[in-house]
């Protein structure tokens, strides 16, 4: 008998694993790992189906706050998106929670580790690389690649063995997070479909415009229209209001980290209105050489945790400057949002660079002379006219 530590959601994939794990005359503990997508009524129903299905112990760890505090804040430090479009909703829940399943192996001195993944797929490399840096003696077991499997397998599996499972919402792949909830389904399959209005875990609720007002405090997100709250409460709860507006759908197409190319539909309007407000309120208030230098570590640390590289200490250096950088990045960000979108109205900050002394763009100058702009100028273009005499 194997003791088998697999990482559980309760979706597909992982309630096949579950089955047939136990169905093997293994010891398997289902955990879930909650990165936001969970109330606790939800866990419960969870739990009730892992128990029916087989599980030895079912247990859920609230990773909420850790997700937080090791990416999230980093990713909106960033203004973190991949192919300017993808908030690594995905790609970040799964570093925390192949972290947390591998913390929970060791420390139950699990024979295995399991979890559902496909062979074509990123998940497959998060997890087994988290899984073979933190725990190297744990052996990794992964049904659905190692025996081929598609959705209908599975479906066509738990069916004949008396599970029953919701199989009309089995046709999409849904992954609900603190930072977004993503789709996958017969219609990202392919290049030219759209998901239908059904897929997405949110119907349109408000028609009216709403202004609203997001407070910042060393890049954190800490208010929404006067009220403070800590960081993982406003992100909740601005994404609940964008959600009534159907907020931040999209598709994003990307290159997986085995070489193809990927389509995920995604919804994830809190965290969109939070990046762009965020970003919006940088550009005020950080230097020309800061935001620039941000922007190339930002898309490297990006690209980094997209492909599983969380524990690359260069990952660790990046989130230094990005903290280092943020000091300065306070005050208050108004937006309007409407059906489907919003709009950024302008910020308020003690730090806005805007709000000096020294001039207004296009207008007027104090701070120099005529003169001063001519010689400037002047030697600001040597460069340019030593090259043009060389060259001819």
């Amino acid at each position: 008998m194997k003791k088998i530590i697999l990482a559980y959601s309760g979706g597909l994939d992982t309630s096949y694993c579950l089955n047939k794990l136990s169905k093997e005359g293994n010891e398997v503990h289902a955990i879930n790992i909650n990165t936001g997508g969970f109330t606790i009524s939800e866990t419960e129903k969870i739990k009730e189906k892992a128990i029916k299905m087989g599980a030895f112990q079912f247990k859920s760890i609230n990773a909420v706050q850790s997700y937080y505090n090791k990416i999230i804040k980093f990713l909106v430090f960033g203004n973190v998106l991949r192919n300017n479009t993808y908030p690594l909703s995905v790609s970040a829940e799964r570093t925390i929670q192949a972290l947390e399943i591998a913390k929970y192996a060791k420390k139950h001195n699990a024979t295995h580790l399991a979890h559902g993944s496909t062979g074509a797929g990123n998940d497959q490399v998060r997890f087994d690389m988290v899984f073979q840096v933190i725990a190297p003696e744990i052996k990794i077991i992964t049904p659905i690649r190692d025996g081929n499997l598609s959705r209908q397998d599975e479906i066509k599996y738990l069916k004949n063995n008396g599970v029953k499972f919701n199989w009309e919402k089995a046709k999409y792949s849904i992954n609900k997070g603190l930072w977004g909830t993503s789709i996958g389904g017969y219609e990202t399959l392919s290049s030219e479909r759209k998901l239908p209005e059904e897929a997405y875990p949110n119907s349109l609720k408000n028609t009216f415009k709403k202004e609203i007002k997001l407070s910042f405090n060393k890049g954190e997100i800490s208010g929404i229209d006067d009220q403070q709250y800590d960081p993982v409460e406003c992100i909740e709860k601005i994404s609940k209001i964008c959600d009534r507006y159907c907020i931040g759908r999209d598709i994003h197409v990307g290159d997986t980290i085995i070489g193809i190319k990927g389509r995920v539909g995604f919804q994830a309007g809190g965290p969109m209105l939070i990046l762009k407000a965020h970003h919006l309120l940088e550009k005020h208030t950080l230097t020309k050489w800061q935001q620039f230098q941000k922007e190339q570590l930002s898309n490297f640390y990006g690209m980094l945790l997209h492909e599983g590289q969380y524990l690359e200490p260069v990952i660790r250096d990046i989130e230094s400057f990005l903290d280092s950088s943020q000091k300065n990045v306070n005050g208050e960000v108004f937006a309007t949002l409407s059906p489907y979108r919003f709009e950024l109205n302008g910020i308020r900050s003690n730090n806005d660079l805007m709000n000096s002394g020294f001039g207004s763009y296009g207008e007027v100058n104090k701070k120099w002379t005529a003169e001063d702009a001519k010689g400037f100028i002047k030697i600001t273009s040597n460069q340019n006219k030593i090259y043009k005499h060389v060259n001819k």
